[in-house]
C-alpha cells in the first residue's frame, strides 16, 4: 500500500503572493502544491515567462514541493466572461486562444518538472450541437496530447459539473475516441464524484485507477458543487483515502477550496490536520489518543514514530504527536524543548518543521525560538534549513535573523529556502551578501549561484 502526498491550490491562496503561498504551504507541512495559471501567481501571458517559470521551480526544489499545474483561472483569457473560451467555443479565433493557453501550460508544466497539467472542456455554448461540440473538443484534446508527449508532460483531463464531459463516463467516451493516448490521463475530483456520480467516491477511485494523474479533494454534498472544507459536506473520507493507497496512487492530492482565500492558512491548516486524521493508520491514531490523555508518553512515541507509522509518514506522524499534546505556550516550549535535547538529527528537524503549526494555533508564540538558535549553531545543512522556516521568520530579531541568511548561504542551503527573505530583506542584509561575495571573490572562490541577483 502506498502512502499519499498532500498538496493545496494557490486558488485557495489567492490574497497572498506566489511566492508567500509556497511558503505557507511547505510551512505547514504540505510536499505539494496544484498551481492555477492567473494573473494573480503565474501569468501565463507574462513578458519574461520564462524567467519567472525558472524563478518558481527553484523555489519549489528548494522547499520540497512537487507540482501540478492547473488551468482553470476563471477570468484569464476574457475579463468578462468566466472560463471563456473554451475548447468546444464555435468561433475558431476564440477556440484558438483556449488552445494557446493550454500548449502554454504544457510548456510551463514541462519547465516546473509537473506531475500533471490538468484542464476540463468547457461549458456548451447555445445554439451548437452536442455532436459539433464533440468533435471540436476531440480535435482540441488531440493536438493538446501531442504536445504534451512531445514535452514529457501527462495530461490530466478533468470532468467538470456542467461541462461537455461532467463524468467518469464522459471521459472515458472521450478517451476511446481519442485512441486512448498514453499521455491523456484523467484528474479526478472527489467531491466531483459526491455531488452527481452514480457510484461512491471511493467506487469512483477504483474506476478511474488506470488513468489517474491527479487528484483534487475537499467536501461536497449531493447534487449541489459548491467546494466546502472538510467535515462541511457527506464525504466519508478514510474510505477514500484508503482506497486510493490501495490501487498505488502516487501522485498529489491536492485541497480544492478556491473560494477560501480570506482565510487561507487557517484553512489550510485546518485541511491538512482533516486529512493526516482521516487517513491516520491504526499505530498513529492510536497514539494520537493516548498522547492526549497522559502527555508523559510523548519521548518514547516520538522516538519509535517512524518505524511504526506507515513507510514515508514519519515526519507527518511526529507533527501529529505534536499538536495533540494538550498543552500550550511556555509549558509546551519546555516539554519541546526536552524532547529536542535527547532527540537525534532527523528527529530535531520534525520538531522545528513543525513550530509553523503549533504558531499557526497561537500555542507557543515566541518561547521556542532557543532551539531555532541552537539549530543555527550546528553545521548540519538539514537542521539549518529547517530552523530559517517561517517561525524564525516571523520571531528572530532584524539582527539575529540576518545571520540565520548568512549562515544559509555560508553552508549552501539554498535563499529559496529561506521563509521571509523578500518581506525581511534590508540593507544591511544586502551590504552583508555583497562583503561575502567579495570575500569569495577575492580568494578565488565562486559566489552562490542564488546570491548574484541581491549583489
Amino acid at each position: 500500500m502506498s502512502f499519499l502526498r498532500w498538496g493545496y491550490g494557490t486558488n485557495g491562496l489567492t490574497d497572498h503572493r506566489l511566492d508567500e503561498a509556497l511558503e505557507v504551504i511547505a510551512g505547514l507541512g504540505y510536499t505539494g502544491v496544484a498551481l492555477t495559471l492567473d494573473h494573480a501567481h503565474l501569468d501565463p501571458y507574462a513578458e519574461d515567462l520564462e524567467r519567472r517559470v525558472a524563478r518558481v521551480h527553484r523555489r519549489l526544489k528548494a522547499l520540497g514541493l512537487a507540482v501540478v499545474v492547473e488551468t482553470g483561472g476563471r477570468y484569464v483569457l476574457d475579463p468578462w466572461r468566466k472560463h471563456s473560451p473554451t475548447l468546444i467555443d464555435p468561433d475558431p479565433a476564440a477556440r484558438a486562444r483556449r488552445l494557446d493557453l493550454l500548449h502554454r501550460g504544457i510548456r510551463i508544466a514541462a519547465g516546473l518538472e509537473a506531475e500533471a497539467l490538468s484542464f476540463w472542456s468547457g461549458s456548451p455554448v447555445p445554439g451548437a450541437s452536442p455532436e459539433q461540440a464533440l468533435r471540436l473538443l476531440m480535435e482540441g484534446c488531440d493536438a493538446l496530447a501531442r504536445s504534451a508527449h512531445e514535452a514529457g508532460v501527462r495530461l490530466g483531463f478533468e470532468p467538470e459539473p456542467g461541462m461537455l464531459v461532467s463524468d467518469l463516463a464522459g471521459y472515458e467516451r472521450l478517451r476511446d475516441l481519442l485512441g486512448a493516448p498514453e499521455s491523456f490521463g484523467l484528474t479526478l475530483d472527489i467531491g466531483h464524484c459526491q455531488c452527481l456520480e452514480p457510484e461512491t467516491p471511493e467506487e469512483c477511485v477504483r474506476r478511474a485507477a488506470p488513468w489517474l494523474v491527479n487528484v483534487q479533494i475537499e467536501d461536497m454534498c449531493r447534487g449541489v458543487h459548491e467546494h466546502l472544507e472538510f467535515g462541511q459536506g457527506e464525504i466519508d473520507f478514510p474510505p477514500v483515502l484508503t482506497t486510493l493507497a490501495e490501487v498505488g496512487y502516487r501522485g498529489l492530492v491536492s485541497v480544492e477550496l478556491p473560494r477560501h482565500g480570506h482565510s487561507g492558512p487557517q484553512t489550510a491548516l485546518r485541511s491538512l490536520n482533516a486529512l493526516r486524521a482521516a487517513s491516520a493508520d491504526p499505530w498513529s491514531a492510536e497514539a494520537v489518543h493516548q498522547l492526549r490523555s497522559d502527555p508523559t508518553c510523548l519521548a518514547g512515541l516520538f522516538a519509535v514514530a517512524a518505524r511504526k507509522a506507515c513507510q514515508g509518514q514519519g515526519q507527518e506522524v511526529r507533527a501529529q504527536l505534536l499538536q495533540a499534546l494538550p498543552i500550550s505556550g511556555s509549558e509546551l516550549a519546555m516539554v519541546l524543548h526536552e524532547l529536542y535535547a535527547q532527540a537525534d538529527s532527523t528527529e530535531r528537524i520534525a520538531i522545528l518543521r513543525t513550530l509553523p503549526l503549533l504558531d499557526q494555533e497561537d500555542r507557543i508564540g515566541s518561547h521556542a525560538l532557543p532551539m531555532i538558535e541552537d539549530a543555527l549553531r550546528t553545521n548540519d545543512a538539514r537542521l539549518v534549513a529547517a530552523a530559517a522556516g517561517p517561525y524564525a521568520s516571523r520571531h528572530l530579531d532584524q539582527t539575529v535573523w540576518r545571520q540565520a541568511v548568512l549562515k544559509c548561504v555560508f553552508m549552501g542551503v539554498p535563499l529559496d529556502a529561506v521563509a521571509g527573505l523578500a518581506r525581511r530583506s534590508d540593507p544591511e542584509l544586502i551590504r552583508m551578501f555583497a562583503a561575502f561575495a567579495a570575500e569569495r571573490s577575492a580568494a578565488g572562490r565562486p559566489v552562490p549561484d542564488d546570491l548574484l541577483p541581491y549583489v
